[in-house]
């Protein structure tokens, strides 16, 4: 059996007061998914590429079973460990689910049909920056990263996406008309915005809204296969 790594609970610390209440069919469908997404978000973490067929699942899955766990502590009475030993069970099912059967990727995509429309619903994903946003998002994280690294491998590997971004976005401002200097004020003009919203959502405690991992998409290697056409 593979080891999950469950997603964090953000759960209050002390014990009911009171004896617990039985799980309802609406926490039990809930815990079972946010099974199934940690099952998936682990795959993903590891490279298997079946499980790229969904949406990114680390960090909206992650918020998801804080939400969820929260909610069957305060509805139930149970305690902090008894929902985790609750989640922990549901993992279990779901790889019992898979053990056994001649298509587990079936009874992974009929877990990922139910329960993708309920993340959807309490973890809208975040907006997808554009091209020009992806330059300077990946090229302020590349300097952020720098900073306090120096040229790290993480740092190395965002400088190469950075330039591949900036090329694409200078490729594609150019194709719409605009000059090598008024894209180099548009690119830098942005890259201060982002930067400053940064600022001002770090000290509010807020992350970014945007889609960061959109960009590792923006920058992958384009498909050179001939057309059919």
């Amino acid at each position: 059996m593979i080891t999950v790594p469950i997603f964090a609970l953000a759960l209050a610390q002390t014990a009911p007061t009171t004896l617990p209440n039985p799980l309802t069919d609406i926490h039990k469908r809930d815990l079972s998914c946010v099974a199934a997404l940690a099952i998936v978000a682990s795959e993903q973490e590891r490279g298997v590429a079946d499980s790229f067929a969904y949406p990114l699942l680390e960090e909206r899955g992650r918020t998801y079973a804080g939400l969820v766990g929260e909610r069957v502590l305060q509805e139930t009475g149970l305690s902090r460990e008894q929902v985790r030993e609750q989640i922990l069970a549901a993992v279990a099912e779901q790889q019992r689910k898979v053990q056994d059967v001649a298509e587990p990727r079936q009874v992974v995509e009929a877990e990922m049909e139910k329960c993708l429309p309920l993340l959807e619903q309490e973890v809208p994903p975040k907006p997808k920056p554009t091209l020009n946003q992806c330059a300077a998002m990946v090229e302020l994280a590349y300097r952020e990263v720098y900073g306090r690294e120096g040229l790290s491998k993480t740092a190395q590997d965002l400088k190469t996406l950075a330039y591949v971004l900036d090329s694409r976005a200078r490729d594609s401002l150019k194709a719409e008309g605009y000059s090598g200097t008024e894209g180099d004020i548009i690119l830098t003009q942005l890259r201060e915005e982002m930067l400053a919203d940064a600022k001002a959502k770090e000290g509010a405690g807020q992350s970014s809204d945007l889609d960061f991992d959109h960009c590792f998409k923006l920058a992958a290697p384009k498909d050179k296969t001939p057309s059919n056409h």
